[in-house]
């Protein structure tokens, strides 16, 4: 059976920066154990990178072009990496049609939706799946997940959104109370937002809950 995999899927740009990562910690004779002590990351992560299974931070380029002397070899390559970073394979590809959708229907009944979620709530959320996330990967996947929310208010044509979300997702309190009040915050802001983009447009959009779980409909269909 496959399996579905959290992390990057391999890319050629990805194996091109950990190769030339790989290149310049030799040419500067050091191993992987001593260029993370250097760059202050852990061993397994420069080891990910060089073997092209994960991106590099903008953090862990700067780092690496100091510690190695790369002549700004490694920050050009990092600019045509072909990845979002912290984004799973999975979402990945769902962020890939929601880039091209005219609607976007969700239901949840587990977290609040991904779009919808507080930098806090969503670090929450990640450090309560086990294994959890190194402090390095952690903030790789937050900057991806707020990046992701720009799908909200910076898309040209706009999405047209409905979100559904079991009650029960609030009673968790998942963070604690001030995380869970920030996150209610957040709801109302968006809710208030949207009404407001619709009658100012002249029309409000009617929005039905969606019957499964999330479902797209792209302007190709």
């Amino acid at each position: 059976m496959a399996s579905i995999s959290s992390g990057p899927e391999p890319s050629d740009s990805l194996a091109a920066f950990g190769a030339a990562l790989r290149v310049f910690r030799e040419r500067s004779l050091l191993t992987q154990e001593q260029l993370a002590d250097r760059l202050t990351y852990s061993v397994a992560s420069v080891a990910s990178i060089e073997q092209g299974r994960r991106m590099a931070s903008a953090h862990f380029v700067d780092r690496a072009e100091e510690a190695l002397g790369a002549f700004g070899v490694l920050r050009a390559i990092a600019r045509h990496v072909g990845r979002q970073p912290g984004l799973a394979s999975w979402l990945r590809a769902w962020a890939q049609l929601e880039a091209t959708a005219v609607s976007l229907c969700t239901y949840e009944c587990r977290v609040v939706p991904g779009l919808l979620q507080t930098e806090a709530y969503a670090r929450a959320v990640m450090l309560n799946v086990p294994p959890p996330p190194m402090e390095e990967e952690l903030t790789d996947r937050l900057a991806a997940r707020m990046e992701w929310q720009k799908l909200l208010t910076n898309r040209t044509p706009p999405i047209a959104f409905s979100f559904v979300a079991d009650e029960s997702v609030l009673l968790r309190h998942s963070g604690g109370e001030e995380v869970t009040r920030g996150q209610l915050d957040r709801l109302l802001a968006c809710a208030m937002r949207v009404l407001r983009c619709s009658w100012s447009a002249g029309r409000c959009a009617s929005r039905q809950a969606a019957p499964a779980a999330s479902s797209v409909r792209s302007s190709g269909s």
